[in-house]
């Protein structure tokens, strides 16, 4: 049984293909794919976007979805192999994912990282272990990674500009009033490198760089099907005749869960907002960002309200993206005739 963790499990074709179905939702096309049938989707962190479109989603597809409130509404969960449960939590995963899973046929987990230990948290524990009880296909709303809002971005894209095969896409850090988690700058690391663009990241330290596994594994796109990936603290160099950029602040993974010591490496990027001045290095790129954005901290009103941001195609997309995903694992595990 396949789930929907991260998009590096998943070839460049079959993405496509998702795309592709994404697409022909947005033009008319309807499913049925979840005729009968119910989707779990299990909130351990605040949503607005993708509650929104993951009920409505498997409401267009013909399902039900019964959304949980973990951090109030359910017992809290523990996750971890062997746990002695004399504490606060009441309920193991190895319970709650295989009698959610007799009850759904689609199971979608929103967990956030607790900022404490990130060696433990880059396995992303949590969904991996509903990943691995559960009995249906698990969906990542995002966890450490966020790959529906990969897919949602690659469709705005796509719809403006056709393949970024070869486009210089920058991903660069922004400021915020604290540290994020890395999910989304992750997220289109993989997606824009898989799709064979150019990636320029673009911190204000090079202690902002992102985990291995994801440096890597863009590195090792790239290599298969073309483009390339640079990491730079230059800002006029990076935005210099970029296509694509795409903001997000995230914290530095040297002092995870410490961030009082990572304030002064903070500071050094106060200036990095996306400005008007900033774009006209460009060529003529189109401008995102993963929603919720603070104006004006992140980008500036001037940006945002401009024909080059495409933030709200992007966040429209995570409707038809997220049904075209639940349609395919309905269908892998034999829920589509």
């Amino acid at each position: 049984m396949r789930h929907f963790l991260s998009t590096a499990d998943w070839t460049r074709n079959e993405l496509q293909g998702l795309l592709d179905r994404a697409s022909a939702f947005k033009s008319g096309e309807r499913s049925r794919a979840l005729e009968g049938k119910s989707v779990a989707l299990v909130f351990f962190n605040p949503s607005l976007r993708t509650r929104s479109s993951f009920d409505i989603g498997t409401h267009r597809l013909g399902g039900h979805a019964i959304v949980l409130d973990a951090k109030g509404a359910t017992w809290p969960m523990e996750f971890g192999d062997g746990a002695v449960m004399d504490g606060d939590k009441e309920e193991h995963v190895r319970e709650a994912a295989r009698v959610l899973s007799s009850y759904v046929d689609l199971i979608a987990i929103r967990c956030f990282p607790e900022f404490k230990n990130w060696q433990t948290e880059r396995e992303d524990p949590l969904i991996e272990a509903f990943a691995r009880h559960a009995t249906v296909p698990v969906i990542n709303m995002e966890t450490i990674v966020h790959p529906c809002q990969e897919l949602a971005h690659m469709l705005a894209l796509q719809e403006r500009m056709g393949p970024i095969a070869d486009k210089t896409y920058l991903l660069t850090w922004v400021p915020h009033p604290k540290p994020l988690n890395t999910a989304v700058a992750n997220s289109s690391l993989l997606i824009a490198s898989k799709f064979g663009a150019n990636v320029r990241i673009l911190v204000p330290d090079e202690a902002f760089r992102l985990d291995e596994r994801y440096m890597s594994a863009a590195e090792r796109f790239t290599a298969e099907g073309g483009g390339s990936v640079t990491l730079t603290t230059d800002v006029e160099a990076a935005y210099d005749g970029a296509d694509v950029v795409y903001a997000k602040s995230w914290g530095a993974l040297p002092f995870y869960g410490n961030w009082d010591a990572e304030a002064p490496l903070r500071a050094k990027g106060a200036d990095f907002m996306i400005t008007p001045e900033k774009m006209a290095l460009t060529n003529n790129a189109a401008v995102s960002h993963c929603l919720p954005m603070r104006r004006n901290v992140k980008i500036a009103d001037a940006v945002v309200d401009s024909p080059a941001f495409m933030g709200i195609e992007e966040g429209a997309n995570r409707l038809p993206v997220q049904m075209a995903v639940m349609e395919a694992l309905a269908a892998q595990a034999g829920g589509v005739e």
